[in-house]
Parts: structure tokens; C-alpha cells; sequence
């Protein structure tokens, strides 16, 4: 049954989400398949209505993952993205068809732009595509949704025209993207207000929102238009996308609930695993997530000024509009050290939201007890640092063995490493003009490729000279772009398996041997 027809309360928002196929489309957050289905299993857990798995018709490795994804799923509509194609329709359908709730969401373009310049057709040719499709579509299954590519720059007649067509061939949610994030708050309500006025049967479909953040409106323009009649709202994990990314899973949720009184509406998200969810994603897609992120971030419940701090002491209500437990984040830190034993190190991970198979525990353990000797105090933050990082390498095929950096102030700057790679071990050494610039060196003549450096940062996960560097690396080659991080007390050790784990990301991608073909 479609959610179109099965919705009876009209204050409730369906949660599209959208982070495996929207969210991974930002270059460099390709995710694994095991990391597609371990971010599946947390939204499926924490009630996201749709999932949007994939693009099917991409490639094998995607139809892979939503197929995948369809037959675990236990709750959620399994929804496989497809353009206006008979061959992408007919691939989408197959990917979901194993679901317990399986959707096809199809688009095309519907801009005076984007008709001109990237899809040649004219208004009529556009306006049979959508018949053709959506019907071919609703013959595969009963639930499809239908989506008019750049809809915030459509005519409001033509887009109107597009909307009636595709709900006469039997589409059940239709989607108005802000593709470009280019709308208001008042232009969006008005177009979902015009357009559930204006087109025939309306009622017959739930009206969708997916805006994307060029402007910074996402989350401001998604609850405009469900202000104006919108029942589903399609966003991500961290406000993960392309570009400035989508709106943001987390602070539509919290807004709903938070701010009942102004917006009466509700989903059927359970709120406490939102961190958990932003924590699984931030690592899967090696996307850091911005200190101040509203919600999720590292100092959204986080005070250091004093006038704050003495309002925090008195009543919490003084400064927070929601509480740290509300969004699954623990009031208290300091817990485990070098005296915990193993049953308290796996209670301390099932109480923030892991389970690790045998092999991934015991390695955690053992990187838990190092820290915890180098580490006066072990905060929670260390821990998900740590055993994040131990699940994004465990299916390395390039790791750090050894490495001993040498630095001399106005001299030389050398790296001598030792790399397994496939399970052979590598040793090199390798100058550069600091200690980070030999470690990469070094890297890359160990592997035997030269990938672009994008991007190096690096943060501490906790306060303190003694606290874990968390070091982000970005590389690009041949085209591809894949991200990389680690955490490590030494920031120089950081920085070197961040690089390689990034560095296998691109393996991943490109399929190829760990040796031999390294170079290209």
C-alpha cells in the first residue's frame, strides 16, 4: 500500500531520506555497500518512512546496494531512483522489487532552462515523457513517485500541467525539487500552495519537498512548503548532498518537535538515535561534521561561557531548547580508563549504540587499552572516534605497520615507513618539506601513485594536549575523489592513515589491484 493512500492523519510528515543516493553524490562520500547497509539499518531503526537506497541504473555496485537493502529492510518503502527512461525504470523496479515496500522515484527536467540546454525537448515532448514513464513505472508497482527536475524555475502553468500528467498515470507522491537552492521560504510555500490548488486530484497524491542549501535555506524552505499542504519532506543525514548539500533529517525532526506550538506537525522518527545516525554517516561518508552543526555537532549542547555556564547550573532551560538525551547524546563522558576490562568496554559500546562483530572487538579493545596508557582521561568522544575509525579500516588493503619521522627545525623533514599492502610488506623512506609532507611522500612512492591532495585538516575529538587528533584527508585521481580519516593521540600517525585509508577508498572505487596498477 502507498503512503499516498494509506495517510489519515493530516499533521503527520512522511520522512523521505535520502543520504544514500543524494548524500553520496558529494564528492567524495561513496560509501561501501557494508557501510550502505550498516546507514540503512540505523534509518531503518530510527523510523525513516522512504529510503532512498540508490540509483539503480548507475552501475552494478549500486543496483547491488539497493537490492541489497530492499530485501533487509523491515519498516521502510525501499525507493530506487530513475530518470525518465525506460531502461532506468525497468532497473529501479528490479532493484526494489524484493522489498517488503518498494517505490520508484522517477524525474525529469521541466525548466525553460534545463529543457534548452540539457534536455532539447519542448514543453509537449516533456509533457508525454512524463505519461510514458510514470505509467511504465505504476505497471512495475503500485508506488512511484514522479519528481520535475529544477521545479523552483519551472512556469507555474507547465509545472502545474507536468503535475496533473503524472498523477493521472498514476503517480502517488509528487516531488517539488528546489534543485539549485535557489527559492525563499515565501516563494516555495506559494508554489506548493498554487500547486495543490491549481492541479486536478491533488488530493490523490502526497506533495514532497527536496531542497537543496545553496542559500542556506533548505531547512527554512522544507518546512515552508510543509506549511502549504506538503506531507513528505526528503533530506539527509547531516544535511549531506551535493554542493552545499540537502536539508538536514536532524533539524526538520527537532523543529517539528521542539516547536509544536508554531509548526503542528509530527513524524514518526525516534529522535534519541539522531547522533547515533550522525556519527554512523559522518564515518561512512569520511564527511566531518562542522562543530556548530545545529543538533549534531560537536558544541550543539556544549557551553564554555561563564554567564552560560551559571544559567546551565541553575536550569537547564536557561540556554538549551532541547535536551542532550532528546537527540541520543549522553550527559555524561568521563567513564572508561586503563583499568576497564573487556565486559566494560562492551557495555560501554552497546550504551553508545555499537555492536562489533568478534574480530572488530578484540581490535578495538586493543586500541582502546593503548590510548587509555597515552590518555590521562577517555572521553565517550574518544570512543566513537576510535571504534569508527576501526570500522572505516578494517577492509584496508594498504595499513600503516611502522613509521619514524624526523624533523629538525630549518633542516631536514624524513619519513621512513613500513606498509602492508595486500599483506606484503613495503618499506621506504622518503624527504619532504615538513613531517607531514614526507609522511605523504613517502605514502605515495610506498603505493606507488601520485593522487592529488584535495584537502588535509585536522581537530582534536576532546579538549586537552592529550587529546586524539582527528586527522581528514581528501585525495582525487583520475577524476575520482574519495575522503579519509583517523584518529590517533599522534597527530603525525593520524595524519598517515588518514591519507592511506583514503587512499584505499580509491582502490575501492576503481576496483583495482592494491599493486601493480597503483600508478594512473
Amino acid at each position: 500500500m502507498s503512503t499516498a493512500s494509506s495517510n489519515t492523519d493530516t499533521a503527520r510528515v512522511f520522512i523521505f531520506d535520502t543520504t544514500l543516493r543524494d548524500g553520496e553524490q558529494s564528492p567524495g562520500a561513496t560509501m561501501t555497500l557494508e557501510e550502505k547497509l550498516q546507514v540503512a539499518e540505523i534509518l531503518d531503526t530510527m523510523g525513516v518512512d522512504i529510503i532512498e537506497a540508490g540509483f539503480p541504473i548507475a552501475s552494478n555496485g549500486d543496483f547491488e546496494a539497493v537490492a541489497t537493502i530492499a530485501k533487509r529492510s523491515r519498516n521502510a518503502v525501499i525507493a530506487g531512483l530513475a530518470r525518465a527512461i525506460p531502461a532506468d525504470i525497468d532497473r529501479a523496479g528490479e532493484a526494489v522489487r524484493h522489498a517488503r515496500r518498494g517505490r520508484i522515484h522517477t524525474f525529469v527536467s521541466t525548466s525553460p532552462i534545463h529543457l534548452a540546454h540539457q534536455m532539447k525537448k519542448s514543453e509537449d515532448e516533456v509533457l508525454e515523457i512524463v505519461t510514458n514513464t510514470v505509467t511504465q513505472a505504476r505497471n512495475l508497482i503500485d508506488d512511484v513517485e514522479w519528481s520535475g527536475m529544477d521545479a523552483t524555475r519551472t512556469p507555474l502553468e507547465f509545472l502545474a500541467r507536468c503535475t496533473e500528467a503524472a498523477i493521472k498515470a498514476g503517480a502517488t507522491t509528487i516531488n517539488i525539487p528546489d534543485t539549485v537552492g535557489y527559492s525563499t521560504p515565501e516563494d516555495y510555500y506559494q508554489l506548493i500552495h498554487d500547486l495543490i490548488e491549481m492541479v486536478p486530484d491533488s488530493d490523490k497524491a502526497i506533495f514532497s519537498t527536496h531542497c537543496h542549501n545553496d542559500l542556506g535555506m533548505a531547512v527554512a524552505n522544507s518546512i515552508a512548503g510543509v506549511r502549504a499542504g506538503a506531507r513528505q519532506v526528503e533530506c539527509t543525514i547531516n544535511g549531506l548532498g551535493e554542493r552545499a548539500g540537502n536539508a538536514a533529517l536532524e533539524e526538520i525532526v527537532m523543529a517539528f518537535k521542539t516547536r509544536a506550538d508554531a509548526l503542528p506537525f509530527h513524524t514518526t522518527i525516534e529522535s534519541t538515535h539522531l547522533a547515533r545516525a550522525s556519527k554512523i554517516v559522518s564515518a561512512a561518508a569520511n564527511f566531518p561534521v562542522q562543530y556548530n552543526k545545529a543538533i549534531v555537532g560537536k558544541n550543539a549542547f556544549a557551553h564554555e561561557s561563564g554567564i552560560h555556564q551559571d544559567g546551565m547550573l541553575k536550569n537547564a532551560l536557561t540556554y538549551e531548547i532541547m535536551t542532550p538525551e532528546s537527540v541520543g547524546i549522553k550527559s555524561t563522558s568521563l567513564v572508561m580508563g586503563k583499568h576497564s576490562g573487556r565486559h566494560a568496554f562492551k557495555e560501554k559500546l552497546r550504551d553508545l549504540g555499537y555492536e562489533l562483530a568478534d574480530n572488530q572487538f578484540q581490535e578495538a579493545f586493543q586500541r582502546f587499552k593503548e590510548l587509555a596508557d597515552r590518555k590521562k582521561h577517555v572521553y565517550d568522544e574518544d570512543l566513537v572516534a576510535l571504534v569508527d575509525d576501526e570500522i572505516g579500516s578494517a577492509a584496508d588493503r594498504i595499513k600503516l605497520v611502522d613509521m619514524n619521522v624526523t624533523s629538525k627545525t630549518g633542516g631536514i623533514h624524513r619519513c621512513e615507513l613500513v606498509l602492508s599492502v595486500d599483506g606484503s610488506k613495503v618499506e621506504v623512506n622518503h624527504d619532504g618539506t615538513g613531517s607531514v609532507d614526507a609522511i605523504f611522500n613517502a605514502i605515495k612512492t610506498g603505493v606507488g601513485a601520485k593522487p592529488h591532495l584535495v584537502l588535509y585538516a585536522v581537530d582534536g575529538v576532546t579538549g586537552g594536549t592529550d587529546a586524539q587528533a582527528n586527522a581528514h584527508v581528501r585525495l582525487e585521481m583520475n577524476g575520482r575523489i574519495a575522503s579519509g580519516n583517523a584518529s590517533e593521540p599522534d597527530t603525525l600517525v593520524a595524519s598517515a592513515r588518514a591519507y592511506l585509508n583514503a587512499y584505499n577508498r580509491l582502490l575501492i572505487e576503481r576496483g583495482a589491484p592494491a599493486q601493480g596498477a597503483l600508478a594512473g
